[in-house]
């Protein structure tokens, strides 16, 4: 089974003319103050013998535009719950690539916040956002002799640590209530910031924060630490699907329990 992805970049211009090229930020292109999006769908099925495509990427940018768009327009104008826009977009496309199945659907309302549903989950969605935070850490293991653990961690076993710049996305997961809201998104960032940015922003991981003083603060660990600081903030109806820390852009690691 092979697995495709695609994203399509837009904008909505409530009250300007949209243009009707491709950009280099994608199209319909941005006018005056409009508002900037994102679609991304993963398809699943086997490949075309004739073509090696699963689906050729302009019928599926095309079939995207045409249906897909006009779900995102419609609520923005109405002023809908972002959390019902990935289910109203599932149910227009999923049956628009026959012989490929769809899996899921993505909204990128930010570069930092996107809400999202996959097929095997409906009807809950998730929503995704990312936060930031730097903190130095030494990879060190005392069961280990000082040559081993130079020999195991190199330059990241430095007595004086080293720091990073850390991306953590907290994906929750649920049902929208009556109102279309899986949670208030300041609230889902106050949690965020109470609970981790707070605790570890700035700080010397080994040296200053308990959770670490006797586990190894790799990007693993901090994943784990993380979700199961988060994991009791949420409440069953909103639950804590997964975390995600990028130590570096060629670097992450997702955890979930």
């Amino acid at each position: 089974m092979f697995k495709l992805s695609r994203e399509i970049r837009f904008a909505v211009n409530p009250g300007h003319p949209t243009g009707d090229q491709p950009t280099n930020g994608g199209f319909p292109s941005m006018s005056g103050f409009g508002h900037y999006h994102e679609i991304q769908i993963t398809l699943a099925g086997e490949l075309h013998s004739d073509t090696a495509y699963l689906r050729n990427i302009k019928e599926i940018d095309a079939v995207v535009r045409a249906d897909g768009i006009p779900i995102v327009r419609h609520a923005i104008e109405t002023a809908a719950p972002p959390s019902r826009v990935p289910a109203a977009l599932f149910d227009r496309l999923r049956d628009r690539w026959p012989g490929a199945a769809l899996e899921s659907v993505r909204l990128l309302l930010t570069p930092f916040l996107s809400v999202s549903c996959f097929a095997k989950e409906l009807p809950m969605v998730r929503l995704s956002q990312k936060f930031e935070f730097s903190a130095a850490h030494r990879l060190h293991n005392p069961a280990l002799t000082d040559a081993d653990n130079r020999k195991v961690f190199g330059k990241c076993n430095n007595a004086l640590g080293h720091g990073h710049n850390y991306e953590l996305q907290v994906t929750l997961i649920g049902e929208p209530d009556s109102n279309g809201v899986l949670i208030d998104i300041p609230q889902f960032e106050s949690i965020v910031a109470e609970a981790v940015l707070d605790r570890f922003d700035h700080q010397f991981l080994n040296l200053e924060t308990e959770e670490f003083r006797e586990l190894i603060p790799s990007v693993e660990n901090i994943a784990m630490v993380i979700y199961r600081l988060l994991k009791p903030k949420f409440t069953s109806n909103t639950r804590l699907a997964s975390v995600t820390v990028w130590e570096t852009p060629k670097t992450w690691c997702e955890y979930s329990e």
